[in-house]
C-alpha cells in the first residue's frame, strides 16, 4: 500500500519513532508498504522551524536526505494537486494539510495522520 505521511507522523517516524502510535508504527515498519513524503511537509518544517516552533526542530535538508536514504519516495506537488485543494470542504484551514489531502485524493493513496481534523476529510485518510 502507498502511504503518504503527514508532517507530524513523518517527523516522528524519522526522528522520534517512540512517539508513533502503534498503528502507525506497524504500517511504517511493514516492508510491503511504500512510504512517501511530500515537499509540502519539508516546506512546513522549514517555515515553522524558522518561526521557532518547538515541535518543528528538524533541519529540513537533513530530514529530506534521511528520508531518501531510508527508502522514502518523494511525491511531487503537481498543478493537479493544487487545483484539487479548491474542491475540499473548509474542514481544516492549514494549507500544508490541505495540499497533502489533495495529493492523496488525486493519486488515490492513503494519508497517515494523527490530526483529527484532517481525518474528517472523505477519501483515503487513515488516522493513527
Amino acid at each position: 500500500m502507498k502511504l503518504l505521511l503527514d508532517t507530524h507522523v513523518l517527523l516522528w517516524a524519522a526522528g522520534e519513532p517512540e512517539r508513533l502510535p502503534a498503528a502507525a508504527r506497524a504500517l511504517v515498519d511493514d516492508p510491503l508498504n511504500e512510504l512517501l513524503f511530500s515537499p509540502a511537509s519539508l516546506w512546513e518544517v522549514a517555515i515553522k522551524r524558522g518561526l521557532g516552533r518547538s515541535d518543528f526542530r528538524a533541519d529540513p535538508r537533513l530530514l529530506r536526505r534521511g528520508l531518501l536514504d531510508n527508502g522514502y519516495g518523494e511525491l511531487p506537488i503537481r498543478s493537479e494537486h493544487a487545483v484539487a485543494v479548491d474542491g475540499l470542504p473548509a474542514i481544516h484551514k492549514d494549507p500544508f494539510d490541505r495540499i497533502l489531502v489533495a495529493q492523496c485524493l488525486v493519486e488515490g493513496i492513503t494519508l497517515l495522520t494523527a490530526d483529527p481534523l484532517v481525518a474528517q476529510y472523505a477519501g483515503p485518510i487513515r488516522r493513527v
